[in-house]
């Protein structure tokens, strides 16, 4: 556990009496699941920033940090238990707090017919109860996960290869028979450099913020599930500001999700600029995509579904495109 942490955790104690019944000023301490220099977390930091110009004397959001503050996979944990009030995360990142969280990314509609469909309200009900966490807004969606590889391979088969997963895309390499090794995003740099893995999987941005690229020659395409990357806070924290307070970080928070289209438009920049660096796109004849498509779809609810007999089922089904 890091000294900031260490720190972070003895002043939650005090949080909650940033509030008081004159509505105070509320301090809200935010942390992010990437490194400081990523766009996800350069893009919630713009976020706060606006945030308290537009709420000064109504909330104060202090940026900790990234992993340096609340290591990756701590910080579920963290936004539980209050040791921070609210985080940038995708899912994937704090399913050892609750299974449920890694469904985020099946997702194959859009956040917004989510709202309409009863799925958001769905989910917050589950975090309420398993996380005691508060979904608030969806900052990323179309922007999946690829492989990337270190060496060309001619057919969807990973037999043999060391790809570094998150728990987010664990289920889809091990369909395509690759050997999977969780690595925090900070350390796959040096795994590569050390050949301890052939490739990982990553969204389709993001590879040039880690220096991924020097180390990266292929891509599968198409891409896969859908990075859920999204804004959450303590629940404790959410009840106990005033509704003043709550009704401004909801609509700040809907202002970071009505702009989805930008990381849209992102990826296929970043999809450019990775050809311009070197990295090939690697394709395969429809008939096998279609197959590659519908197994990890598959293997990834199987295992959701496994862990979450009750809320999978139901999530499935509020998450997926209709036939």
């Amino acid at each position: 556990m890091t000294n900031t942490f260490k720190r972070l955790a003895a002043s939650a104690a005090w949080g909650l009496l940033a509030i008081s019944a004159a509505a105070q000023e509320v301090q809200i301490r935010l942390v992010t699941a990437f490194p400081e220099n990523t766009a996800f977390s350069q893009e919630v930091v713009k976020w706060s920033e606006r945030a308290n110009a537009q709420g000064k004397g109504l909330v104060k959001i202090s940026f900790i940090g990234g992993p340096r503050a609340i290591p990756t996979f701590e910080i579920g944990n963290a936004v539980k238990s209050g040791v921070v009030d609210m985080a940038l995360s995708p899912g994937a990142f704090y399913t050892n707090v609750f299974p449920e969280a890694d469904m985020l990314k099946m997702s194959q509609i859009p956040i917004a017919e989510q709202r309409n469909n009863g799925a958001v309200e769905y989910i917050n009900k589950v975090w309420n109860e398993k996380g005691n966490m508060q979904y608030l807004a969806r900052m990323v969606e179309g922007y999946p996960f690829h492989i990337f590889l270190t060496k060309k391979v001619e057919k969807l088969d990973l037999t043999g290869k060391k790809i570094r997963v998150s728990p987010a895309i664990r289920p889809a390499v091990q369909t395509l028979n690759g050997n999977v090794i969780n690595i925090p995003p900070g350390e796959i740099y040096t795994a590569l450099e050390r050949s301890v893995i052939d490739g990982y999987g990553w969204s389709v941005g993001g590879i040039f913020d880690l220096n991924l690229a020097s180390h990266t020659k292929f891509r599968i395409d198409p891409g896969f599930y859908d990075a859920d990357v999204s804004l959450i806070m303590n629940l404790d924290k959410w009840k106990a500001m005033t509704p003043q307070q709550r009704a401004f970080i909801q609509k700040m928070a809907m202002e970071m999700e009505a702009n989805t289209a930008y990381w849209r438009k992102e990826g296929e920049d970043e999809k450019k600029k990775q050809i311009a660096s070197g990295i090939q796109p690697l394709t395969f004849s429809p008939t096998e995509t279609a197959k590659y498509l519908d197994a990890v779809y598959e293997a990834g609810w199987a295992d959701l579904i496994k862990s979450s007999p009750v809320h999978g089922p139901k999530l499935r089904v509020l998450l997926s495109k209709k036939p």
